[in-house]
């Protein structure tokens, strides 16, 4: 009799399921949906049956079921808003219950003032950001990132509280030595403190560090024009997409009046300003997160 049901359940229009499925219905139409998305012989019906028993798993709290459905469907469809957008919903229930077990289970752990504080960071609110690194650090000293966060709060707090960060990046520097973000952002309060030259071996220990972080080599060719179109060309080798490198390489052309690749630098950056097709050109935004 189960099998005769499936076989029903499957008769049914891929279509029919998803709307039994979306009013409430998942449970009667789970089988047929089933079969849709292990059937490769029809693409659209796959993935709208995917998206519908993901959906109907994440609506039951089953993440766990869910997820293998969704990470199937981002790759066979990686530029699909519907996709990206249930992706997207899903990773933000598994953050929120996880969040909660945190602050359920370990509300004393450095932990969670760390996620505090980067969630006061999202908010705009840095001096409570900084309230709660501090708390984090007070509580594990040893932590790495910790002091690097501090920093970078108290720069977006005021904008000018270049003492007190330096102290937090070259505390972070301390535990951990080859943190190139750490020392960029020495360099780039020196260069906003007039001390380019203090700067300099700040971003090319930065570069040398990791060089696949172009913007020690960006802020470098802005002190050494005379060595600007060689820093941005191995900047752009590494980032090619970077419309920052690009647009500092077009005018180190021109200033080297070297026109004609300037004009190709333009013609390169206005391909990557031009707006993505879909509906989402950024759907999210990371908030203080170093260069991967």
């Amino acid at each position: 009799m189960l099998a005769i049901s499936v076989l029903l359940m499957v008769a049914q229009s891929v279509p029919d399921l998803v709307e039994r499925a979306r009013t409430g219905s998942c449970d009667a139409a789970r089988s047929g949906l089933a079969a849709a998305f292990r059937d490769t012989s029809k693409p659209d019906d796959k993935r709208l049956a995917g998206l519908a028993l993901a959906q109907c798993e994440i609506a039951r709290e089953r993440y766990s079921e869910a997820w293998p459905m969704v990470e199937a469907l981002r790759v066979a469809h990686p530029a699909d808003a519907d996709v990206l957008y249930l992706a997207a919903k899903l990773h933000l229930r598994g953050w929120n219950d996880v969040i909660y077990q945190m602050f359920q289970n370990t509300p004393a752990s450095f932990r969670v003032n760390q996620v505090s504080a980067e969630i006061f960071e999202v908010q705009g609110r840095f001096a409570e950001a900084a309230a709660e690194y501090r708390k984090a650090i007070e509580k594990a000293p040893d932590a790495v990132n910790l002091h690097y966060r501090l920093g970078r709060a108290l720069l977006l707090e005021t904008h000018d509280n270049f003492t007190v960060a330096v102290r937090e990046f070259e505390a972070e520097l301390k535990l951990n030595p080859t943190d190139a973000a750490a020392e960029y952002q020495i360099g780039q309060i020196l260069v906003a403190s007039q001390k380019p030259v203090e700067a300099t071996p700040r971003f090319e220990k930065a570069a040398k560090l990791d060089p696949a972080f172009i913007e020690p080599l960006i802020a470098l060719s802005k002190i050494q024009t005379a060595k600007a179109v060689e820093l941005l060309e191995k900047a752009i080798a590494q980032a090619p997409r970077s419309e920052a490198a690009r647009y500092n390489l077009m005018l180190a052309y021109r200033n080297a009046g070297r026109a004609a690749d300037a004009r190709k630098q333009k013609d390169e950056l206005d391909k990557l300003q031009k707006p993505p097709e879909g509906e989402f050109t950024e759907f999210l935004k990371k908030l203080g997160e170093k260069p991967k």
